[in-house]
């Protein structure tokens, strides 16, 4: 994150240079995406920070849902970036604005290109790697700017071969509503995360692992829930055992039965059990209707 933040001041100042001497509005439109990406990034530094805390006495499941909000906040920066550029492109089409300079504002553009090309890639492999939305959100950030940054490239370089400064302001637009797709998909993971929306892919995983599992102790499950805090996977489930097991080998069995759910999803996982009889069930649980 440190990284990625250096990197997008240094990026915010090449583009501002690079509209100096064009005076582009695909180029400001970028420089404006960069201005929104320093500032997400500063946001999603302390939000990774936060979330890598502990859990303490007024945050007892710990701080990683900070991810899905430090991913709305970056969503929604990138919508306003879009709507910048989409009000400025249309601004300057109407007055019909001239570029100049267009090779050294071209040479800038292709440096920035490389630069956030790179560091887009890192961050989603670390991210993913790690199970870390944050990281994986900062990185589509990047790469969102990789291709702000290609949009103004391709409309200087049609400017350059039609004389047509028209092609300025449309590919603005264009990049505008490439972003706003971005910014979109990251305001719908905030929403689903922090929603507690369950993954249909994870509840299948898990349907499929308890079943099996459950099945080689003689033992049936129900009231399974879930839901994703951000780096931890919450795992909620009842299991039925048969009226004559002892607590101790009950407890044994529902250990058993949890380090194999534990091992099935791929990121940290903290499965809570309740051990019930099948014979008084019914008795001590009469609205218990969940699954």
């Amino acid at each position: 994150m440190r990284l990625s933040l250096v990197t997008g001041f240094v990026m915010l100042v090449l583009k501002m240079g690079a509209y100096l001497l064009t005076g582009s509005a695909a180029i400001l439109g970028d420089a404006a995406e960069s201005v929104v990406h320093v500032a997400a990034v500063i946001f999603a530094t302390y939000s990774l920070w936060l979330a890598s805390q502990p859990a303490d006495e007024d945050h007892r499941y710990g701080h990683s849902k900070i991810s899905f909000f430090s991913a709305g906040v970056e969503g929604g920066l990138i919508v306003l970036a879009a709507v910048f550029i989409i009000y400025e492109s249309v601004r300057r089409w109407i007055a019909g604005a001239e570029v100049a300079n267009l090779s050294s504002g071209v040479w800038i553009t292709v440096l920035t290109i490389v630069i956030n090309g790179v560091l887009g890639w890192y961050l989603l492999r670390t991210g993913r790697g790690g199970n870390s939305l944050i990281l994986v959100s900062n990185g589509k950030h990047v790469l969102t700017d990789c291709w702000t940054s290609l949009g103004a490239l391709v409309g200087l370089g049609l400017m350059h071969l039609t004389g047509q400064a028209w092609w300025d302001p449309v590919c603005g637009l264009l990049m505008a509503g490439n972003i706003l797709v971005s910014g979109y998909d990251l305001l719908r993971q905030s929403v689903i995360g922090l929603m507690d929306h369950a993954d249909p892919a994870v509840t299948l995983v898990l349907d499929q692992t308890l079943a099996r599992e459950t099945a080689k102790h003689g033992v049936t499950f129900h009231a399974l829930r879930h839901r994703n805090s951000g780096h931890v996977h919450y795992v909620d489930v009842h299991f039925l055992f048969p009226d004559d097991i002892s607590l101790r080998e009950a407890h044994r069995t529902a250990t058993e039965i949890e380090s194999a759910v534990q091992h099935s999803v791929d990121h940290q996982v903290q499965i809570t059990t309740h051990l019930e009889c099948v014979g008084d069930h019914d008795e001590l649980h009469p609205d218990d209707r969940l699954p």
